[in-house]
């Protein structure tokens, strides 16, 4: 019950940040909607897509057990993701959760989209910059949350223990390792 407590949670606070505080797609939106001549070229339905909500959709439940997980950007390591809303190689809101053995981590990256995590089990080390320091990681624990800005190069996973995180965003999203190689690597000598 606790996981299920734990994912709603974070699909709430991820939905809360991807529409308020987080989207720079909110700002047009917004402005769109104070011009009259702007507002009124946009069909209803889009408009209250762009805000979040989608009076024709059904509710829909998603259950941490039941989930399908599915190996990670082909690595080799036990990094699994699951998709919990959306598609993240399509435009639109996507929030998937991604499962870190201990010891695993992924290596400096960027996306071209700004995404919002909470972590939902274990502690998930994070870190910024182009050179990969799995020792000055900062770990934040379950119902932490961290936003990774668009384009900005970080690294984060899994010291001692497994890791899920939620993480959502507006795709296509991808992820561009800094120097090439594969997207993950250890976190510590094994």
């Amino acid at each position: 019950m606790r996981g299920f407590a734990l994912l709603t949670w974070a699909a709430c606070a991820l939905s809360i940040a991807a529409i308020g505080c987080g989207s720079q797609q909110a700002t047009p939106a917004l402005e769109q909607q104070a011009a009259p001549v702007a507002a009124a070229s946009v069909a209803p339905a889009d408009r209250q897509a762009e805000f979040g909500r989608f009076p024709d959709r059904e509710f829909i439940r998603r259950y941490l057990d039941k989930l399908e997980w599915r190996i990670t950007e082909g690595n080799k390591l036990g990094v699994r993701t699951a998709v919990v809303e959306g598609d993240p190689s399509k435009p639109g809101f996507y929030i998937t959760i991604n499962r870190f053995p201990p010891g695993v981590m992924s290596r400096p990256h960027y996306h071209p989209d700004e995404r919002w995590g909470i972590v939902l089990k274990g502690t998930w080390y994070t870190g910024e910059g182009k050179e990969f320091t799995p020792d000055k990681t900062e770990g934040l624990k379950p119902g932490d949350y961290m936003r990774h800005p668009a384009g900005w190069p970080h690294f984060d996973g899994a010291l001692d223990e497994e890791v899920l995180v939620a993480i959502g965003g507006y795709g296509p999203t991808s992820a561009t390792v800094i120097d090439g190689g594969e997207l993950f690597g250890r976190s510590k000598p094994e």
